[in-house]
């Protein structure tokens, strides 16, 4: 277990992580939230790449193509995937997909389309796994909070809403592909685990198209294709209360990255914060945990996963882990302490 640096310039930043040998682990990036470079472009070929503002961060892809016009066009294809996706899955969006289910699943089955669905399904199986440490239906409450204007709901009003903070309140059909709540107050939301999706959908269609050296983020989740050209992409894990600073670094390859802090989205009141982060048990933030940070193969499992860990704790959380042997964890808790799941080994002071 090691502390988090006390920022300063970056000499004082923690080295580049080691990784114990393992079957799978091949590791590096980063983005937006975690920091990432770049190669130099080629007589052969061009780093191409383009980002705007949207689910609420900023999401961005890069990547290497021999002919940059059709870089330049799979650049604008990704990018419009992750607005179709958005306009499916954001709660913010009245005519969304979800909004629609919120709005009608109470009164009986909605139909889903089969994206939608299968996500959805894919929350609840975590769910399950965790035994609700994950859980989409923390929208519940976690509408009542409002970040922008530093709205959140009084304890009588968390506890009225309380007993809708259940996954198994969510009844899938999959023969008819229905959507039904089993309780009159249940709202559900995909934020913990949809941009995660979005960049794991869009390396399946760079992949498709030939691409072999990408870079996709969406906030906090990012998913790498390849090297960077003959070197791992190395990434730092922000430092939860320095922007401009990272607690470490690791290299990955053909990966995936998911980091969930208490700093993406919150408010101060009376010397506690408020962040985006609920605790299904009790419909307040999580308490105890700065940032969980997750590696493995899967973009959309490391975003669900790195809000489960935050949920469960360090001990807790380092259990779960490893009972998933294609991913890795750090955890910085409350005090800036890291820990590190069995495949991570930390650098050395």
């Amino acid at each position: 277990m090691n502390t988090l640096p006390n920022g300063g310039p970056l000499g004082s930043i923690r080295p580049t992580f080691r990784v114990r040998q393992r079957s799978r682990c091949r590791f590096v990036v980063l983005a937006a939230s975690l920091l990432c470079s770049t190669a130099t472009p080629s007589a052969w070929g061009a780093w191409v790449g383009d980002g705007e503002d949207l689910m609420g961060t900023r999401v961005s892809v890069e990547l290497w193509h021999e002919d940059e016009a059709q870089g330049q066009a799979l650049v604008q294809r990704v990018l419009a995937e992750y607005r179709r996706i958005d306009a499916s899955m954001s709660t913010y969006k009245a005519d969304s997909e979800i909004s629609m289910i919120n709005r009608t699943a109470a009164f009986g089955p909605v139909v889903a389309g089969e994206e939608l669905f299968n996500l959805i399904s894919r929350s609840v199986e975590l769910s399950t796994l965790s035994a609700g440490a994950f859980d989409i239906t923390y929208e519940s409450v976690g509408y009542l909070y409002d970040f922008r204007v530093r709205r959140r709901p009084s304890q009588s009003e968390i506890d009225i809403r309380l007993a809708a903070i259940d996954y198994r309140h969510i009844v899938l059909d999959p023969a008819a592909g229905t959507v039904a709540f089993a309780h009159p107050e249940v709202r559900i939301n995909l934020g913990g685990i949809a941009k995660g999706y979005a960049v794991e959908r869009g390396a399946a269609l760079l992949q498709a198209a030939g691409v072999t050296h990408a870079l996709l983020n969406a906030g906090g989740d990012t998913r790498v294709l390849g090297d960077r050209r003959g070197q791992p992409w190395i990434v730092g894990i922000r430092h939860p209360r320095a922007a401009d600073q990272v607690v470490t670094r690791l290299p990955l390859v053909d990966e995936a990255i998911s980091t969930s802090g208490d700093y993406e989205r919150f408010f101060e009141d009376a010397g506690r914060r408020y962040h985006h982060i609920i605790n299904p048990m009790t419909g307040s933030p999580t308490e105890g945990i700065l940032s969980v940070t997750v590696i493995g193969p899967d973009a959309t499992l490391t975003d669900g996963l790195s809000t489960t860990l935050f949920v469960l704790g360090v001990e807790r959380g380092l259990e779960f882990i490893r009972t998933l042997p294609e991913y890795e964890a750090i955890i910085v808790d409350a005090a800036g302490r890291l820990s590190y799941s069995d495949g991570l080994a930390p650098p050395a002071d």
